[in-house]
């Protein structure tokens, strides 16, 4: 599992969670919504210290990661974080890695 991020995707987290090194943003999976490989799940995030990361990159002083406990929502996939100007959010792009 490898994440990421866009030049455009890390700006946006930067300003919208406020974000500085030492930060870290913790994706996982939530019930309801869908992702281009689940139905009935969607990524959520929030800003949250790294302990103990399954897989995590860092990128200006800030973690982006997963733990143990999502590593089913991300099997078989590393994730891409883009920025979608329509959303004017995240735009996650799951890549098989098998």
């Amino acid at each position: 599992m490898k994440i990421e991020l866009t030049e455009k995707a890390q700006k946006w987290f930067k300003d919208e969670m406020d974000l500085v090194p030492g930060d870290g943003v913790h994706f996982y999976g939530k019930v309801y919504g869908k992702t281009m490989v689940h139905e009935g799940f969607s990524i959520a995030m929030r800003k949250e210290k790294p302990v103990k990361p399954e897989s995590s990159t860092v990128i200006d002083g800030i973690t982006y990661y997963i733990t143990d406990a999502d590593t089913w929502f991300f099997a078989r996939y590393d994730l891409l974080v883009e920025y979608d100007p329509d959303l004017d959010g995240p735009k996650y792009i799951f890549k098989s890695n098998e």
